[in-house]
């Protein structure tokens, strides 16, 4: 148990705070999980492949409840204050980007199923490369917001939010595509669904981003979030 969840008063609270934290943890491996899995639909693109991350998508959703049930009774009947409420309510807020990350996997998974079911040419070739590389940044950087969440580490929370972000790659990627529209009308609807990927992706980035912002608030008290970094 992280040293800022103990010494309360009431040691009862210590455990609640404790168990909030593991719950957001599970629902992190989770959501890693399915990522994985609709990024391996890549190399794999079967339906088999695709029902695993609904599931998945299942587990997520349902995890999610369980923890909003857990905070509002926190909230009700342990009332926190200072930096335990802090805490309590950075936990809200990274279950909601853990479940949306799980939604961009599901998104990602079904839109790799339909590009793998077309044709692919050279320009498909070119395509699924970038979509590779940015899929392994984004994935590096979920890992670290993750080992962010996990040992509640200021100093690596900011260390992330000072590095770059998706946001370069994605437009660097869609001025690829658009020259591909232009050298041949036909590839329109496999690069729509491509774009539509990296764009998850992208978001993917982001709420990496955003786990670390929530730590940095619940650790220090200072809300950083929309680049206002005075952590």
């Amino acid at each position: 148990m992280p040293a800022r969840f103990e010494g309360h008063t009431l040691r009862r609270f210590d455990g609640e705070l404790n168990r909030l934290h593991e719950e957001i943890l599970r629902m992190a491996d989770l959501v890693t999980e399915e990522i994985q899995l609709a990024l391996s639909t890549f190399q794999q693109p079967d339906q088999e492949t695709l029902a695993r991350v609904n599931e998945k998508e299942g587990q997520v959703d349902r995890l999610e409840k369980i923890i909003d049930n857990a905070i509002t009774e926190v909230l009700a009947t342990e009332r926190p204050l200072a930096g335990d409420l802090r805490a309590v309510m950075a936990f809200s807020k990274m279950v909601t980007d853990l479940e949306r990350l799980g939604d961009e996997a599901a998104r990602i998974a079904q839109l790799s199923t339909r590009i793998c079911s077309q044709e692919i040419g050279l320009t498909g070739t070119h395509m699924l490369r970038d979509i590779s590389i940015m899929g392994d940044h984004a994935c590096s950087l979920l890992r670290e917001a993750f080992e962010i969440l996990h040992t509640l580490d200021l100093e690596r929370a900011k260390a992330l939010l000072a590095s770059n972000d998706l946001g370069k790659e994605f437009c660097t990627s869609f001025r690829v595509l658009t020259s591909y529209v232009l050298e041949d009308a036909r590839n329109m609807r496999y690069i729509v669904n491509s774009v539509m990927i990296l764009k998850s992706l992208e978001r993917i980035g982001d709420h990496a981003r955003n786990l670390a912002e929530y730590v940095v608030y619940m650790v220090s008290g200072n809300d950083v979030r929309h680049g206002e970094n005075d952590a």
